[in-house]
This record gives structure tokens, sequence and C-alpha cells, in this order.
């Protein structure tokens, strides 16, 4: 997936990985995308309920093998 910015959480547990992400996409121009690199199980759920939360749009995710690419679109 195309993106403008990668977010390393990569061994950060909940919820690190969303207080970096808010923290984050703020820098972020409307339309551009963030993927976000984590090993937390949790970002498949706290991802797209975060994006609801906020009006941000989720865009989806990838596993592989214990790891986690989240993909977001600033919206707001």
């Amino acid at each position: 997936m195309n993106k403008d910015f990668s977010l390393d959480c990569y061994g950060l547990l909940c919820p690190m990985p969303i207080i970096k992400l808010a923290q984050k996409i703020k820098g972020l121009k409307v339309g551009q995308v963030l993927e976000i690199i984590s090993t937390d199980e949790g970002m498949k759920e706290d991802a797209p309920a975060w994006c609801r939360t906020t009006g941000n749009e989720f865009l989806g995710i990838e596993e592989n093998d214990g790891q986690y690419r989240v993909y977001i679109r600033k919206l707001k």
C-alpha cells in the first residue's frame, strides 16, 4: 500500500502505539497516509476503533509473522 509516512512502534505495547499514532497524525496533511508498524496484536482492534472515534480513515492492516502494518488516511 502507498504511504506518505511510517511510524515504527515495533515492540511497544498498548496503549503506546495508539498514543504515538495520535501524536504523529497531527503533523500530517489531510489526505496523507500513515503506516504504523507494530508487534502489538491489539492494533487489529485498536486502530479501527481509533479511526471511528477521530474521523480518520482506516485503510487496512497487513499481518506477517507477528508484525502488523496498519494504514490510516488523515481526513481531519
